[in-house]
């Protein structure tokens, strides 16, 4: 059974960081994208980054480049979200995904898998 777990939310100050771990397990995700999403209450789920399978190529959202850093550890069948600078808009369920499909551009590849989501709070 494939399973991506989050980990890492919490409550943070305006300005203030958080890192965001992603773990697979139940198949190996080496060598294909995986991405983070997030939902905002009462918003559509949205795409904020993704890291190619190798890890050479990202893709940010707009409201996140400069802020967010997306990256991996193949070894460790994992993905990361170092977010700073954080806003009081980031507030939202953050989503970890996978795609077994490959391709560019990530932000618009079909991801198959899904964790269950971990809470981002920025208080102003």
């Amino acid at each position: 059974q494939v399973q991506l777990v989050e980990s890492g939310g919490g409550l943070v100050q305006a300005g203030g960081s958080l890192r965001l771990s992603c773990a697979a397990s139940g198949r190996t995700f080496s060598g294909y994208p995986m991405a983070w999403f997030r939902q905002a209450p009462g918003k559509e789920r949205e795409f904020a980054a993704a890291i190619s399978g190798r890890g050479g190529s990202t893709s940010y959202a707009d409201s996140v480049k400069g802020r967010f850093t997306i990256s991996r550890d193949n070894a460790k069948n994992s993905v990361y979200l170092q977010m700073n600078s954080l806003k009081p808009e980031d507030t939202a369920v953050y989503y970890c995904a996978a795609s077994t499909r490959g391709g560019f551009p990530l932000r618009s590849l079909i991801y198959e898998y899904w964790g269950q989501g971990t809470q981002v709070t920025v208080s102003s």
